[in-house]
């Protein structure tokens, strides 16, 4: 099997290790092709190798990249993918699958195009493991696997044959969701990551610094927990809603985790093993912090990810206070916005949406 990997980052890096590792012929498309070890490794946190793993081709050119691939794997992040999939979709060709790792914040959308041309796109609801760069171009070091993944693709009756071959691939189960729905609408990242941003710096303005910031998950409180608990149920709410769908894959945050009271779902947050050691996004400057609007925490979960939720809530004629409560927050800060809209790839009424997602 040929397999192209599209970003060369922490995900990126580890799915090269883990195809290559199996046998398949692995070629990496990379800004920085020139600071690739000829050997990539994943190694855990004690620095146990995991997995390592040769690709064929680093390289900078697209064309070259997915010429001949069967399987072409994104992992750039959310605000990058549209203009990805300008470039790549003339170099697509039917039957390719093309998978978005993971698959939520609309990027289903931006290859619109491609699916008229007979190629498959899925995505995976969550991402294998937490994944971090050690050395770029060398080692990540990956810890937390998960017991299983689970997938959804366009066309749907395609989503069988990309979970076997993300199952080979990574070596552990792979199942079907019902509908690209469930991944778009996954309470991950996009309620997680941007409740948590809320409530550590909604009292910035301009000039302001933080002498101190707490770790991402270790320091979590229950006053985030609240926040992130009326998200989930806005989430819940607008998927019992959309009744054309089978959304019975999105689960809420509570299941998850296991944890329906606040303040063991937040005990539980700071106790997972593979949270530990994740620091808020920040930028050192005198006097202590900044907030580093760069992160993808930021320009991802929010413009993409959770704006994408809203705007299906707006579709569907769900109202979700908390979340656009989030959005409005996010929209006021002192940054350029970049965000995904439903609009632009003619998604404009609820017949539209479903129209789409039961493809």
């Amino acid at each position: 099997m040929q397999v192209t990997i599209i970003g060369a980052g922490n995900v990126g890096t580890q799915l090269a290790v883990h195809y290559a590792s199996r046998g398949a012929t692995v070629k990496i498309y990379s800004s920085k092709p020139q600071l690739f070890k000829k050997e990539l490794q994943i190694i855990d946190n004690a620095g146990t190798i995991l997995a390592k793993g040769s690709p064929q081709l680093v390289t900078d050119s697209l064309a070259a990249a997915v010429s001949g691939s069967e399987l072409i794997l994104i992992t750039v992040p959310a605000f990058l993918v549209a203009k990805l999939a300008k470039e790549l979709i003339p170099h697509l060709k039917a039957g390719m699958k093309v998978g978005l790792i993971p698959g939520s914040g609309g990027g289903e959308l931006a290859f619109k195009e491609a699916l008229a041309k007979g190629v498959v796109i899925f995505g995976l609801q969550r991402v294998p493991s937490v994944a971090r760069l050690k050395e770029y171009g060398h080692i990540v070091v990956a810890n937390g696997y998960r017991p299983s993944l689970y997938l959804a693709a366009l066309p749907h009756q395609a989503s069988e044959s990309c979970c076997r071959l993300i199952s080979w691939g990574l070596g552990m189960p792979c199942y079907p969701l019902a509908s690209y729905l469930n991944l778009t609408l996954t309470p991950s990242n996009p309620i997680l990551h941007t409740s948590r941003l809320y409530r550590l710096f909604k009292d910035y303005r301009p000039g302001k610094v933080y002498k101190h910031l707490p770790l991402f998950y270790e320091d979590w409180d229950d006053e985030t927990t609240k926040l992130l608990f009326k998200c989930d149920a806005e989430v819940q709410a607008l998927c019992r809603h959309l009744s054309e769908f089978d959304l019975s894959g999105v689960r809420s945050l509570k299941e998850h985790y296991g944890q329906v009271e606040v303040a063991a779902f937040s005990a539980k947050i700071r106790s997972i093993a593979s949270f530990k050691g994740l620091k808020t996004p920040g930028l050192a400057t005198t006097g202590g912090y900044l907030p580093d609007f760069s992160s993808r925490y930021f320009s991802a979960d929010f413009a993409f990810g959770l704006k994408l939720i809203l705007q299906v809530g707006n579709l569907a004629q769900v109202a979700l206070p908390t979340c656009q409560m989030l959005m409005t927050w996010y929209e006021s800060l002192p940054l350029k916005h970049q965000e995904v809209s439903c609009a632009r790839y003619g998604l404009n009424t609820r017949a539209d949406l479903v129209a789409f997602y039961g493809q």
